[in-house]
């Protein structure tokens, strides 16, 4: 039996078609993670996910948010009621993503490299990638950072120092994107947090549809002229 090939990108920004993936998700390997690059992969439906060598990943089904259809437990609700946290945006994206980095994973392995933070450091500062920062005492408890480009959001990751910091990051940010009109929230696989909060799942070729529908909306985030 022949191996599957793999496609290896190279100087243009240009990926294979999502649908065309390998069974577990894989699209492609190689190419840099350029502001230009990252931005036509979220546009294709494609993300990455590792780094020596970067891996370009559409899995099949692919887990979304309904934002207008949020599941919030009685014990969340809760702690929404009886408040102790400040919520903000983009006031610390850096800081954000290193801590999301340092979440416990399976195998204590990150995707989130160096090399990741300071793609999508770049991709904050021309207004691409935001976060949301939960405080309570004056002190980072938790956050959340993500993609938005027209009216889609990728979300990327959340962290908590505070128990269900990340949490209140994750309902805020969707009540947030909710109020701005966002038409697409992605959030790639699903977790038992994320399926806990209503997440599900899309055939690959749904989220396609919706995804190119999202992406001539207007934005759901407020950024410079030059990224929209």
């Amino acid at each position: 039996m022949a191996l599957p090939v793999i496609p290896v990108l190279g100087a243009a920004h240009v990926f294979p078609a999502a649908g065309s993936a390998l069974k577990e998700g894989l699209v492609a390997v190689g190419g840099d993670l350029s502001e230009g690059r990252l931005l036509a992969a979220y546009r294709a439906g494609i993300f990455p996910w590792s780094v020596n060598p970067i891996t370009w990943w559409s899995p099949d089904p692919r887990a979304v948010f309904d934002v207008a259809r949020v599941h919030v437990g009685r014990s969340l609700a809760k702690v929404l009621r009886k408040g102790g946290f400040t919520v903000t945006e983009d006031r610390c994206f850096r800081r954000v993503i290193e801590a999301c980095a340092t979440v416990p994973r399976q195998g204590d392995a990150t995707w989130i490299t160096p090399e990741i933070v300071e793609a999508y450091e770049r991709m904050h500062e021309l207004g691409w990638a935001h976060s949301l920062e939960v405080w309570q005492g004056g002190q980072l408890a938790g956050g959340v950072y993500g993609v938005a480009i027209g009216g889609f959001f990728a979300g990327e990751s959340m962290f908590h120092h505070v128990s269900n910091a990340s949490k209140v990051a994750l309902v805020e940010l969707l009540a947030r994107l909710r109020a701005r009109g966002c038409q697409l929230f992605d959030t790639q696989m699903l977790t038992e947090t994320t399926r806990a909060l209503g997440a599900f799942e899309l055939p690959r070729a749904e989220y396609l549809s919706r995804l190119a529908v999202a992406l001539d909306g207007a934005s759901c985030w407020p950024c410079p002229a030059a990224a929209r």
